[in-house]
């Protein structure tokens, strides 16, 4: 396997503090406790059955579990020391302590009326005002949610080299190929060369062709999807520079992935499978990525931009009446 692939275990860990030490500010890089809940949104799915109860319970109640030392969380989730510390580095803390103090902080949010919602699950039975409702509040929450926990500074390494590519591959299966569409129009309405071949075979001869100084940018919310993974260790191993929009950083696809970008998705229902409901956020993401290139090649986007509206303006022109 090359070299450049990351490791995913071992490497230097934060030892956590007691749980009876002094109050110090938030480890740098942690969540902002805003983006808690959305991270245990995100990951929950993700984690062991115990590692679950925990991630919930601190949600559901940071007051409460603010209030309890790493001993005191353990028993109340009916889990161990070792699964709550292993669950706060999960969610981005480097120990019990860090999410202690983000909790408190989101207990403060949620007391000053900041709190993120919570949103009732679509029923079958439901009168489309009421799914219209809570569909608007679920995506407002999942664009929340991404923007909250989006790694900027991951964001602007993407950028970056996604402005310079001499060519861009983008990987998605389903509807997370419908998103690459998306993002490949943009990129090729500035004057990039970009494809998002949808047959899986077709995606991995294409990423026998990269180079240093190419991008591939794979789309899969589960981070397990095996026609995304597989050209993305291609391109990975031919040596251009990877990127992953996923709901799962912790999955396989971040093994083969330079940055990787988080996204969120509203709960799973019997009718929105989180599939469907993870295409708002990835599309979020998307259209950073495209203001950030756009705005980093300015001199040569507008121009292409101009160019391809006046190009297609006499088509969406008002039909004559005789």
């Amino acid at each position: 396997m090359s070299s450049k692939l990351k490791e995913t275990t071992g490497g230097d860990r934060a030892v956590p503090a007691p749980a009876d030490a002094p109050a110090a500010p938030p480890a740098r890089g942690a969540p902002a406790p805003g983006a808690l809940a959305a991270k245990v949104r995100t990951l929950a799915p993700s984690m062991t059955r115990s590692m679950q109860r925990v991630a919930e319970t601190v949600a559901s109640d940071p007051a409460g579990s603010a209030a309890l030392t790493v001993t005191g969380l353990a028993e109340r989730t009916g889990t161990s020391e070792a699964t709550v510390v292993r669950t706060a580095r999960i969610l981005g803390y480097p120990g019990y302590r860090d999410l202690r103090l983000a909790l408190a902080a989101l207990a403060a949010e949620q007391a000053a009326g900041r709190a993120p919602a919570v949103t009732a699950d679509i029923a079958v039975d439901d009168p489309l005002p009421a799914v219209v409702a809570k569909l608007a509040q679920e995506e407002a929450q999942c664009l929340a949610d991404t923007a909250a926990a989006l790694d900027t500074a991951q964001l602007e390494a993407a950028v970056a080299a996604l402005a310079g590519a001499r060519r861009i591959d983008v990987y998605g299966i389903g509807a997370s190929n419908l998103v690459g569409q998306d993002l490949v129009q943009k990129l090729l309405r500035i004057g990039l060369i970009a494809h998002a071949p949808a047959d899986p075979h077709l995606a991995v001869t294409n990423a026998v062709q990269l180079r240093a100084g190419d991008v591939a940018v794979a789309i899969t919310h589960s981070g397990r999807t095996t026609d995304v993974i597989e050209p993305l260790r291609v391109a990975f191993e031919h040596g251009a520079t990877t990127l992953a929009i996923t709901g799962r950083p912790e999955g396989e696809i971040a093994q083969y992935a330079d940055h990787v970008l988080t996204t969120s998705s509203a709960r799973e229902s019997e009718l929105r499978p989180a599939a469907m409901s993870s295409r708002t956020s990835q599309l979020l993401v998307v259209d950073c990525l495209f203001i950030g290139v756009a705005q980093r090649t300015y001199e040569s986007a507008a121009p292409a931009l101009s160019a391809s509206y006046e190009a297609l303006a006499h088509r969406h022109a008002p039909r004559s009446t005789r």
